[in-house]
């Protein structure tokens, strides 16, 4: 019997999601507009891969980078939110270690996606700005195709082991998890054991990844910027600034939360844990539901076809 005991200790069946904690009372309002944001992600990220895959005219490397883009958001937010709709809504707060392990993966998988795909875009619009003429002789399909590959390798690659950090802890205290969904420091913090790997790899990896990405889209846009401020034209000029700007507007929904949600995990021991739990729920959610309306809003052909997709007869 020990022994049983011992082995469920360090293999627990099941964890306990809490919700956002001292808002339980609250769990069946707060699970409304997230349900309308969830939604909004799902149709515009939707409508988005359905046009860029059935328009040839849209199948262009630009294109491409975008409907990744809306890939990973699909993956990032249905990770979390249909399980958290259920705690919100059902009471569905039981998940299985397993389980909790895949949304652990895919939920951080996707981040890092997120990110390696930004870093595609950038690279993708300095080759249209700067270099015009080599820009389809550079972005061939075949090299779309290796840059896709290894975005999605590089990604697994850092996550892969955050699983198996997780995997091998021992579980011998409490299995209740004040959070929505399973991340990879809110579950290793339930272990009776020494977390020094998980936190450091936790936060090091994710920190080192960020800021080189951040730095190279940074060189990206400053070699844009010096190119564009040389155009002849001020038409040109403006044109060239507005193919990037739902792609800084992007950027910025993306990074400015990250990096805030990365470091007050790390430092932020002065804010509360309701809070805490309410940022990293709207950031799973906002971005992949605004990233498509700034794209449609902002970017013409896709703008036009979405015009031609719903008002087919008042376009005529």
């Amino acid at each position: 019997m020990m022994s049983t005991l011992n082995l469920t200790s360090v293999n627990p069946s099941v964890f306990m999601l809490v919700g956002i904690p001292g808002l339980e009372q609250f769990h069946i309002w707060i699970g409304i507009p997230f349900f309308v944001i969830y939604l909004v992600a799902l149709v515009g990220n939707g409508i988005l891969l359905y046009l860029i895959t059935m328009d040839h005219n849209l199948h262009e490397p630009m294109f491409f980078f975008l409907s990744m883009l809306a890939s990973a958001d699909l993956i990032l937010c249905t990770t979390c939110m249909p399980k958290t709709l259920g705690i919100f809504w059902l009471k569905s707060q039981k998940i299985t270690f397993p389980g909790c392990l895949t949304q652990l993966f895919f939920l951080h998988f996707s981040f890092f996606l997120d990110s390696a795909i930004l870093l595609g875009m950038a690279f993708d619009r300095y080759m249209a700005i700067c270099s015009p003429l080599r820009y389809r002789s550079v972005l061939t399909p075949k090299t779309i195709v290796k840059i896709m590959v290894g975005i999605v390798g590089r990604s697994f690659s850092v996550i892969l082991p955050v699983v198996f950090l997780v995997k091998r802890l021992p579980f011998c205290r409490t299995r209740i998890i004040p959070h929505t969904y399973c991340e990879h420091i809110g579950v290793a913090r339930l272990a009776c054991a020494d977390i020094s790997i998980n936190i450091w790899y936790g936060f090091a990896v994710p920190v080192m990844t960020i800021i080189s990405d951040l730095i190279l889209i940074g060189i990206s846009y400053s070699l844009i910027l010096h190119a564009v401020f040389h155009l002849p034209s001020r038409d040109a000029r403006q044109k060239a600034l507005s193919t990037c700007g739902s792609h800084v507007s992007v950027i910025l929904i993306f990074y400015t939360p990250a990096m805030f949600s990365v470091l007050t995990h790390r430092f932020g021991h002065n804010i509360s844990l309701t809070f805490h739990i309410m940022f990293a729920n709207l950031y799973v959610a906002i971005p992949p539901a605004l990233n498509p309306i700034i794209y449609g809003v902002k970017t013409k052909q896709i703008r036009d076809k979405i015009i031609l997709l719903f008002f087919p007869k008042g376009v005529q």
